[in-house]
């Protein structure tokens, strides 16, 4: 299936989400990117279709997201584009923002054997989402 390229004004939006990212997706980003994690690559605010992820490395199809005290009231929405991400084959990763600040070490055994579970040919990096 051919890749659906964002909108400009969604790629707009996770450039800002990019340079105004939360403490907690400071922290989390610094152990992700420059494919220090497990020599992963993870890209941050990426758009999927009509939403924009957290962090998502598109060969391994993991999403991450850092939740804050909003998404409690937003459930019907989280239910939504969690369904939309499954369906393009993407496993979806939650976690608190207090689990960041105050577990690092716990989120990043969880995002391990996230990665361990599923192994992608080398060519899957190809087919962008």
């Amino acid at each position: 299936m051919p890749r659906k390229a964002a909108t400009p004004k969604l790629q707009r939006y996770a450039a800002e989400l990019r340079h105004n990212q939360t403490e907690e997706e400071t922290r989390l980003w610094s152990r992700l990117r420059a494919h220090r994690f497990c020599g992963v690559h993870f890209r941050r605010q990426h758009a999927i279709g009509s939403y924009i992820v957290d962090f998502c490395s598109i060969r391994k199809k993991l999403v991450i997201e850092l939740d804050g005290s909003h998404h409690l009231e937003q459930q019907g929405y989280d239910n939504e584009r969690t369904a939309f991400l499954e369906l393009k084959g993407y496993r979806i990763l939650r976690f608190w923002n207090s689990e960041v600040m105050n577990d690092m070490e716990g989120v990043i055994r969880v995002i391990e054997h996230a990665l361990e579970i599923v192994d992608f040919p080398p060519d899957s990096e190809a087919e962008y989402e």
